[in-house]
């Protein structure tokens, strides 16, 4: 895969709306296309380029152009003239950071949408995926080829399919659904790792490792959440489909995905929960061996004073101290200290401070 590059917001700065540049990391070093032209009986599939796009409309079939590569703002161009795509939506799909939304045309519906990967470091790092459903055709453009819709593609080409049964708006409908299962599977990794880090927290004695790791999840946790709710709206929104793009039957297994997307964000919330708990467990963990450990020099300096004050009393130079004459004066004080020290340390092992 290419070296990753960003596209810096500030070469959008004076351009008038609906202009033409990449925002974001370049994640793929080509834009490549994948035609699929269905029907029940029928498949066709190719790889065609920016300049010989098959036909938008294939009568009495659906067709799906899928766009690996986003930073191609030319062949980008190209696609949307062909399509005949608002110059916005253009501009929305090549910015990569856009938050997640649906914008309903009059011909098409426009859907913004965002996946989450690890990186070599095991941090998450978002993704866009832009779909636009049209009548009987549907584009979906992804920032690389991660295999997100690979299972819904090798369905699609089965022969005797169900998935070629369905229309356009099935074939949304089950790209839509790979992308919450997606992000079911990133939330239970998250959910066992917190556990582990839960685990260390609570037998081991918490240190600024621990708390970078804690904060680290907080962050991966609040950026699918941030990403996940305006989701959830969408879906909610398609299910109600005022536009008419999705079949009745269709919308049914949409209102299951906006289930699947209301289930993850409570799964989330549930995680969230969980991290504030571990945040306020190794704040009382940390403060509890602060307060040991200051207990305990406590102890060993109020064991010392009264031995102090002894030896700074006979360290005094009085000329007249009886016990400075007294033959076994030295180990009586010795004794005595001892005696101190010993019921002392008795004393506050009883009442376990020690």
């Amino acid at each position: 895969m290419a070296k990753r590059t960003r596209a810096s917001r500030r070469k959008k700065q004076g351009l008038p709306p609906g202009s033409l540049v990449h925002v974001g990391p370049i994640r793929s070093a080509h834009t490549l296309l994948d035609w699929i032209c269905y029907s029940d009986t029928h498949l066709e599939r190719t790889s065609p380029t920016a300049d010989t796009l098959p036909p938008v409309v294939v009568p009495g079939q659906t067709t799906w152009l899928n766009v690996y590569g986003l930073h191609d703002t030319a062949a980008l161009a190209q696609i949307g003239q062909h399509y005949g795509l608002h110059p916005l939506v253009l501009e929305d799909i090549l910015n990569t950071e856009q938050r997640p939304k649906l914008d309903i045309y009059k011909d098409y519906l426009f859907v913004v949408a965002h996946l989450f990967y690890p990186d070599h470091e095991g941090k998450l790092q978002p993704e866009q995926v832009s779909f636009v459903l049209g009548k009987d055709w549907l584009l979906t453009f992804q920032e690389r080829s991660t295999g997100l819709f690979a299972h819904v593609r090798t369905r699609l080409l089965a022969d005797h399919s169900q998935q070629r049964k369905g229309k356009a708006d099935y074939l949304m409908y089950a790209l839509l659904d790979s992308l919450v299962d997606h992000h079911f599977a990133l939330i239970e990794q998250l959910g066992d790792r917190i556990e582990l880090l839960e685990d260390r927290l609570l037998d081991e004695r918490p240190g600024p490792e621990q708390l970078a790791c804690i904060y680290i999840e907080k962050r991966q946790i609040a950026g699918l959440r941030r990403n996940l709710w305006p989701l959830r709206e969408c879906l909610n929104s398609l299910t109600r489909d005022d536009a008419d793009f999705f079949e009745a039957e269709t919308q049914l297994y949409l209102r299951d995905v906006y289930d699947h997307a209301v289930h993850a964000l409570e799964s989330l919330e549930a995680l969230r929960d969980q991290i504030a708990g571990m945040l306020d467990i190794f704040v009382s963990t940390t403060s509890n061996l602060l307060n040991r450990d200051m207990r305990v020099l406590t102890v060993i300096t109020t064991i010392f004073m009264p031995l102090t004050l002894l030896t700074s009393l006979y360290g005094m130079n009085f000329k007249y101290m009886p016990e400075l004459e007294w033959h076994w004066g030295y180990f009586a004080l010795l004794g005595v200290m001892a005696v101190l020290s010993i019921g002392m340390g008795l004393f506050f092992w009883k009442r376990k401070w020690l």
